[in-house]
Formats: C-alpha cells, structure tokens, sequence
C-alpha cells in the first residue's frame, strides 16, 4: 500500500475513536472502561452531555467541568469539557485537581467508621473522650432586652456532642457563614476560612469557648463538626489526618492524587474558578489557589482530588466497602452509614443547605433520598450524595449501581444549579 493511502487510513481510524477516548486521554481510566450500552446507558442520550456544558461554558457561567460515570463497577463515560484555567485558556483534562470543599467530609467520615470498626471509638461517646477541650461544652441562651439588644449567655447542654452527632450534623456546632444570630456570629464562618486562621489546637481552644447553637441531638445544623472529626482521627491513631488517611484510603483505593497540598509539581493541572461570581460580579477565592497556607489539615473542607480518585472512592462505598480487592469498610457498616440518622426527634433542615434535598435525611457523612418523590431533582429512594461549595458533587444509587462524580470550579449559589444539571444529564441516560 503507497505511504499516502496508508496515512489516509490511519487518518480515517482516528476519526472513528469516540470522543470519550480522546478526552481521556491525557490520564488513566480510574475504573474499566465498557461501552455505555452494555451497563444500561444510552450513548446517544449520553451525547447530550457535552453540548449541553459548552453551551454553559459559552456563556460564560462555568470555566470548565469533569464528568465521570459509573455503572455495575464499570466507567462508562468520563469526559472534560471547557477550561482548566480561564486566564490561559487550557483545555481541561480529566487528571485535573479540584479543591474538593465539603466533599473531603465523606472521606473523614469513612476514616472514623474504619476507627470504629476497630473498636477505637463508638459512635455515642461524647467527643470529650477524645478531645478534652470540648469535654464540657454549653448551648447558646440568646436574650432580649426592651430596646431589643440580644445577648447571648449559657446554660449546661442536655448532653454533650457524641462522635454521631458530629457524623451526622446534629453536634450543636455551627457555621458562623450560615446564619446571621447573634451566636452564629461568635463561630468561624467556615472550614476555609478557619484553617487559615487556626491551627488545630487553636481551632479546639477557640471553640470550647463557644456556645453550641442547639443542644446536641434535636437539630440537623451544617457544621465545624467534620473538622472536628479529622482532630478526632488524629488525637486517637497520634498521627496527621493525611498520613492516616492515606494508609488506610487513598492508597489502598489508588487515589495517587488526593491530599491536602497542591503539590508544585501538580499545579499545571489545578482546574481555577472565574476571578469573579458570574451571578453577581463580586470577587471569589478558592482556598488551594491562594498563597496562604492551610494551618492545619481540616477534615472539613480541605482535601484536592481528581474525578478519577474521588469515583475510585465512590465506587468502594456502592461495592459495601471494597475494591478491587481491597477492603476499606465491612458491608453493614455502609449500610449503616449510608441509611438515615435522622430520626422523629430531630429537627430536619438538610434541604438548608440546597432546596433540591427536599426529602432527603442525612447518614454518617452523606444526604440520603428518603423517597423517589418530594425532591427537586429525580432519583430513587436509598440514594445518597454531598457536594462541595467550590462546585464538586456526587452520588451513589445503590439500586442503580451507579456512581456519579461532577467536578468543577464554581463558588457561590450556581454550584446549586450545576448538581440539578448534572443529575437530570445522567439520569434521562439511564434506559435500562
């Protein structure tokens, strides 16, 4: 065959590789690749993925997202659309880091559950078994006098926070950023804005002091508490949250890029958000792309990850605790994690946090669908997911056998609209 008509083939096979091969290209599948078809996943509908982010990138609303999806242990899309970084404009890969916020809780939640397999806490220990700055903390009493001055005193809590009530979000700790009383007002604003302020036993020091918002038990608050957990972790095994969590996480899962630190070597591929809100214009951060560095590694929002690393880890949860070989968890203690905690006695304000999760309880570490209904996006009973405020998402259906992992760069209220998108993306794929 003359060399023009053999390159003329090799260029007409090339054409023919999907898209999705060529997107991910530039790393490892995290998972075994299938054709969609074969799992239940209509390619054709499936297609619809990517136009319907670029014309979100078009616009811009969004630098850039990954998609990854897995079915019956299998990934059968993963795909990286837009910009890793809008100031230079280079595409996105599917290898990119993203500060994972709120989505490192599951993965300390996970780290207290491995804890409590081995008999080194139990879930309704008072957290001053292990942290004894917090042994004896009180709740908020807020008065008013006549000219409407509210001053917040104290009174002995009912009880004292447990490490369930620390899992799940009833501890009585709050987020300063969530509300605006007068006691919100006392707390750090957030896990972000606390590492950089604190180190861990500042971070404890400071809020012993301070008075719960509720009193442990009676009322699901997002929280400090899973930064709490990582302290927790770290009191009990004497070693830095990160060195514990990637013995017994993220190397037996080979989650090679998550970690607490942006590498140098690894920040070409650190996806960056707009300088500005694209919803109000006002200045945003993300924490791992400033130059202060975090004080101390917080459980509750610190971590970077690939979508490729956070679906290994997804997938070892709706496999009940292992992968490839490997086990992280025994089967009903996911079960146990994975079910509601929530129950008649506490104060439910999980849809909070998103109005979408209307409907929705909460476990050890993740919201769970109480039923197929009353939410603001589709889904089955049993389902669970979290998200992160920089814009990350995911979540299992255990009776799908499907794992969705979202990655993007988006602060502020849009990420909401971005977890509703995703969800609507995949499901109407789903045909079988």
């Amino acid at each position: 065959m003359p060399a023009s008509s053999a390159l003329k083939g090799l260029c007409a096979a090339a054409l023919m590789v999907p898209l999705a091969a060529a997107a991910h290209a530039n790393g490892k599948d995290p998972l075994p690749r299938v054709d969609p078809a074969t799992v239940g996943l209509s390619p054709e509908r499936l297609a619809r993925i990517v136009p319907a982010f670029k014309s979100e990138i078009e616009k811009g609303r969004i630098p850039g997202v990954v998609v990854a999806i897995a079915r019956r242990g299998k990934l059968a899309y993963f795909e990286a659309i837009g910009e890793i970084d809008p100031a230079t404009k280079a595409p996105m890969t599917t290898d990119a880091l993203f500060s994972l916020a709120s989505m490192t809780k599951p993965m300390v939640s996970v780290g207290i559950m491995i804890l409590h397999e081995e008999g080194k806490l139990f879930l309704n220990d008072p957290v001053g078994t292990y942290l004894p700055q917090l042994k004896d903390m009180k709740a908020a009493e807020v008065t008013t006098d006549a000219s409407g001055k509210q001053t917040v005193g104290t009174r002995a809590a009912k009880r004292q926070p447990t490490i369930q009530d620390l899992l799940r979000h009833t501890s009585g700790l709050t987020y300063g950023g969530r509300g605006t009383t007068p006691v919100h007002k006392l707390w750090p604003a957030g896990s972000g804005s606390a590492v950089l302020q604190f180190t861990g036993p500042e971070f404890l020091e400071t809020i012993s002091k301070l008075p719960l918002l509720h009193d442990p038990g009676t009322v699901w608050d997002y929280s400090l508490s899973t930064d709490v957990l990582g302290l927790v972790i770290e009191a009990i095994t004497g070693k830095p949250l990160s060195a514990f969590l990637s013995e017994r996480i993220w190397g037996p899962l080979g989650m090679t890029d998550t970690s607490f630190a942006l590498a140098d070597d690894k920040k070409g591929r650190y996806a960056r958000a707009f300088p500005n809100d694209p919803l109000t214009g006002k200045p945003q951060t993300v924490l791992h792309a400033g130059s202060k560095p975090i004080k101390f590694e917080c459980g509750g929002a610190c971590a970077v990850a690939t979508a490729g690393d956070y679906i290994r880890f997804s997938q070892m949860l709706l496999n009940g605790g292992v992968l490839d070989g490997k086990r992280v968890l025994g089967k009903k203690t996911v079960e146990y994690m994975t079910a509601n905690h929530l129950g008649p006695q506490i104060a439910n304000n999980v849809a909070l946090t998103d109005p979408s999760r209307e409907g929705y309880g909460f476990g050890l570490g993740f919201a769970v669908r109480m039923t197929p209904g009353v939410a603001g996006v589709s889904g089955t009973e049993g389902d669970y997911n979290w998200g992160g405020a920089y814009g990350t998402f995911f979540w299992n259906d255990p009776k799908e056998q499907l794992t969705v992992v979202f990655m993007s760069q988006g602060p502020g209220a849009i990420r909401t609209y971005y977890r509703k998108f995703v969800n609507t993306l995949v499901l109407q794929a789903l045909v079988e």
